[in-house]
């Protein structure tokens, strides 16, 4: 069980291409799936890493405060930017330009923190980016959309930081709670989390691209392109922003992933939850949670690659 667990998280970026693949060639296999189940499957992934995260997790935004600032402000102005700048450039549709305004505005991916550890970045600084991000996102993301698509749709932020309390935050809490008083089943089914954390993005994925394959057909290249292009100018210049300030590499690594990499289910929900008028907001979040798992693969291969040139 054990080993088909390694497998499953260490070949996750496929496992969710193939569930993207065969949600958009056969819908039939997964559009029986309500859309409102992404909630719980996000609702599940956070109470995995609530499970996972340490009181010396949450300890290093206090010894290492400028560290987590430049991560949380990099994460947080880079990826709204380009993803409005990028709507703006290919002049994409409202609803497109939406979802993918939406997944620039959501805090750092949890997956991140496993691309950081493979591309020998500074893990620490990964998991506190993380969570540091993941608990300012009530606040910031609201008013972030609203900030940027407030002239296209209507933006409901306090039903949006309600809706990101109860999906992102509370599972966390109670992931901690579980942790601080049941830790011997804690420990037992950490090592499994991974895996299954990897099973629910790619149930979301498949659920998402199912409901929504005709409307893939039109528009869907180009929309394809504005993702790919977010995530691998986040990457750069997550890592760009860490050489400019004269940071150790493996720092710059965690820069790196932490900025590029988002918590892309969490904008698919929120477009289910907030923006049901628009339902193609909800590709660039299903999209993203399928290219990022792949060029956070590919940057980490990368990074290895350059860790043992310098050896």
């Amino acid at each position: 069980m054990r080993k088909v667990c390694d497998f499953i998280a260490r070949w996750m970026g496929l496992i969710v291409l193939l569930v993207a693949a065969v949600a958009f060639l056969q819908p039939a296999m997964f559009i029986w799936i309500d859309t409102k189940t992404i909630n719980p499957l996000l609702g599940v992934i956070m109470f995995g890493m609530g499970l996972t995260l340490s009181p010396n997790d949450f300890k290093i935004v206090l010894s290492r405060p400028k560290d987590i600032l430049i991560g949380c402000l990099a994460q947080f102005t880079i990826m709204p930017l380009l993803a409005w700048l990028l709507a703006l450039a290919f002049s994409l549709p409202k609803e497109l330009a939406l979802g993918v305004i939406l997944v620039g505005c959501c805090p750092g991916g949890t997956a991140s923190n496993v691309i950081t550890y493979l591309a020998k970045g500074d893990l620490a600084l990964s998991v506190g980016m993380t969570a540091c991000s993941t608990l300012l996102a009530p606040l910031l993301t609201p008013l972030l959309v609203l900030l940027m698509a407030g002239t296209m749709v209507k933006v409901d932020t306090l039903g949006m930081l309600l809706s990101i309390v109860y999906v992102v935050i509370a599972p966390i809490v109670v992931g901690l709670l579980c942790q601080r008083f049941i830790p011997r089943l804690t420990k037992a089914v950490t090592p499994y989390l991974p895996a299954f954390s990897s099973l629910a993005i790619a149930f979301t994925v498949g659920i998402v691209v199912s409901h929504n394959a005709e409307r893939l057909l039109v528009g869907g290249t180009i929309v394809i392109l504005v993702v790919m292009l977010h995530n691998l100018l986040g990457l750069s210049l997550g890592f760009l922003i860490g050489r400019l300030l004269h940071l150790e590499k493996p720092k710059c690594v965690a820069l790196c992933v932490e900025v590029g990499m988002q918590n892309s289910g969490l904008a698919s929900s929120l477009a289910n939850m907030h923006f049901a008028a628009y339902p193609l907001a909800t590709i660039p979040g299903a999209i993203f949670s399928v290219w990022h798992n792949i060029s956070g693969a590919l940057a980490a291969k990368l990074f290895q690659r350059e860790s043992v040139k310098t050896k």
